[in-house]
């Protein structure tokens, strides 16, 4: 019942942008912290960012300050993750999670969503 579908990935060249969607189901969402991470081949998941949907607060992983922007939209059950200025490195399967805080998704997530690959060309 409890869901997270991601969508917005793909294929683009360093320097570019892309918009991470988010979609949740199965709960209820202003109770909940959404985030987002990420998991490159051989790595392991990292935390991206987060946001608390009861106050709007929002969290970000020094790797991507400045350049990602996380965002919700409540009416819409979704949360948003703006990506630009695009590197490389952000070469990952992108995740989005739920829990009860951002403090406790930092930790571990409660709900997972299953990927959207994201590929980030020199």
């Amino acid at each position: 019942e409890v869901q997270l579908v991601e969508s917005g990935g793909g294929l683009v060249q360093a320097g570019g942008s892309l918009r991470l969607s988010c979609a949740a189901s199965g709960f209820t969402f202003d109770d909940y912290a959404i985030g987002w991470f990420r998991q490159a081949p051989g790595k392991e998941r990292e935390g991206v960012s987060c946001i608390s949907s009861s106050d709007g607060s929002t969290y970000y992983a020094d790797s991507v300050k400045g350049r990602f922007t996380i965002s919700s939209d409540n009416a819409k059950n979704t949360v948003y993750l703006q990506m630009n200025s695009l590197k490389p490195e952000d070469t990952a399967v992108y995740y989005c999670a739920a829990a009860a805080g951002c403090r406790r998704l930092w930790r571990e997530g409660d709900y997972w969503g299953q990927g959207t690959q994201v590929t980030v060309s020199s």
